[in-house]
């Protein structure tokens, strides 16, 4: 991407990363590896990486946590805005807001997953969504069709699953493309896009109500196997002392 950016393309883009690190030393040092990688001034938008378990929050919010050094770059102007992202548990989102409030603190993004059968089990759409519309907290949706294991349900289309994904009110959806078919279809469907009716919404969540059951096409949610910071838990970073 730093790249990609050279020759002037940097000030046309909205440009996000995520770390990973909890405590201040290794959430500083990533941000600025971030920087030289992005070869850039600024990040637009620095996230937290998945917050999936519940102490995330609070090695974040503590002394000596990440938030430390993300304030910091904020105050230096190496960040612009502040987030945070997960897609285990609404429950884990709903704390780190609880905590951030606790702290006078208030994200300015937050990304989640946001899909045809997140909205039947352990819902994000249902119990996180509406608070941060609320507070014009600024959404991301993510996981549209589940990494792809929402198809093989077999009970939605591509289309479907990011049409249903773009109708909810998101700041904006991200989407993997892996080809060029695939980033035609999206851009095709972002061109003719309204946004779906009550009715065409019931029908999807009907088809897709006994698929969703137990998260069966959501295994980020169920398993650890979607986890980078559970297969290296070293990006986590050394707690310091006081901070597990």
């Amino acid at each position: 991407m730093g790249k990609a950016l050279r020759g002037g393309y940097r000030d046309r883009v909205f440009l996000m990363t995520k770390i990973d690190g909890r405590t201040r030393a290794s959430a500083a040092r990533q941000i600025d590896e971030s920087l030289a990688r992005l070869q850039t001034d600024v990040i637009d938008l620095l996230q937290f990486h998945e917050v999936i378990r519940l102490e995330d929050p609070d090695r974040i919010f503590a002394e000596g946590g990440a938030m430390e050094a993300v304030l910091a770059a904020r105050r230096a102007g190496k960040v612009r805005f502040v987030g945070f992202t997960g897609h285990k548990d609404p429950f884990v989102h709903l704390r780190m807001l609880e905590v951030a409030a606790s702290h006078g603190f208030r994200f300015d993004a937050v990304q989640m997953p946001l899909s045809v059968m997140d909205a039947h089990f352990r819902s994000f759409e249902r119990q996180v969504l509406p608070l941060l519309v609320a507070d014009d907290v600024g959404v991301i949706g993510m996981k549209s069709m589940g990494d792809g294991l929402i198809l093989k349900s077999h009970t939605a289309t591509p289309r479907e699953c990011l049409r249903y994904a773009l109708s909810l009110p998101t700041s904006t959806v991200v989407t993997g493309i892996d080809r060029m078919e695939v980033l035609e279809q999206d851009l095709d469907v972002v061109r003719t896009l309204t946004p779906m009716s009550a009715e065409e919404r019931a029908d999807l969540l009907a088809r897709t109500a006994e698929a969703a059951r137990g998260g069966a096409f959501e295994g980020f949610k169920t398993t650890n196997g979607f986890d980078g910071t559970a297969l290296f838990p070293d990006w986590l970073g050394e707690a310091d002392p006081g901070v597990s």
